[in-house]
């Protein structure tokens, strides 16, 4: 279901650095977290987003949710834009 979430966003943001960005500057309604990503490097993103009471959803697949972001590579986190 998180997949599909991804698809229906009007906008999102992909990646540790730009999904930071975004939750600093209060864009962010939800966040999506790559369950086979290295936690070090999505620790501090749901971090951020606890700390804001913005939802964070686990999806299986770095690779499934780089694929349906419309990147070829693997994405660790994804933030869907209000």
């Amino acid at each position: 279901m998180s997949y599909e979430k991804v698809l229906k966003a009007h906008t999102i943001v992909i990646g540790t650095k730009q999904t930071v960005k975004a939750l600093k500057e209060g864009n962010v309604q939800e966040l999506l977290v790559a369950s086979d990503a290295d936690q070090k490097l999505t620790a501090k993103v749901v971090q951020e987003a606890n700390l804001i009471q913005i939802p964070v959803h686990y999806v299986d697949s770095m690779k499934k949710l780089g694929k349906v972001c419309g990147i070829d590579v693997g994405a660790t986190t994804v933030a869907i834009i209000r």
